[in-house]
């Protein structure tokens, strides 16, 4: 990831516009090779997000939940790195079977491009896909915190790049 774009980070995000403008900040930032993984409650605003890094990452294609599907591929429209939509809960559970293999799980889909060539955004990652990356940006997505406070709709981000092998 560029430096452009902080490290770590807590951020409150209002509605679903702000959440795809911050995923677009986040788009712009990253490289072939990163990893990012999505934490947070169903409806926390994670397939919104990714759709703001897409558009950052100036890719092809819609973006949807991967629930169905498990995987989607995004490639670039400007020469830039493919983007890889996972849900990792679906793929270790479907692919993995216990393998312990994340990465493998990920090369049996047989995807058009290699990891290491693509950003890879794994929602319901925490705690399943961490070893496919050296380091990697895990950002947890909190809606509960707010709504409790306040009764609104917001969602709570706090983010931070990782070292898996730490």
């Amino acid at each position: 990831m560029r430096s452009d774009f902080p490290r770590s980070g807590r951020r409150e995000l209002a509605t679903a516009a702000d959440t795809q403008e911050f995923g677009w900040r986040l788009g712009k930032s990253l490289e072939a090779g990163d990893l990012v993984i999505l934490d947070g409650p169903l409806g926390a605003g994670k397939t919104t997000f990714t759709q703001g890094i897409a558009r950052g990452m100036q890719v092809k294609g819609r973006v949807t939940s991967p629930t169905f599907v498990i995987a989607r591929e995004h490639h670039s429209q400007v020469g830039g790195p493919a983007l890889i939509h996972v849900d990792a809960y679906r793929l270790v559970d479907d692919f993995g079977a216990g393998s312990g293999d994340p990465l493998g799980d990920l090369d049996a889909l047989d995807l058009d491009t290699a990891l290491e060539d693509a950003v890879v955004v794994a929602e319901w990652g925490g705690g399943l896909v961490e070893q496919i990356s050296e380091s990697y940006l895990f950002i947890n997505i909190d809606r509960e915190a707010i709504a409790q406070d306040s009764g609104a709709d917001a969602r709570v981000f706090t983010w931070s790049w990782e070292n898996g092998g730490e």
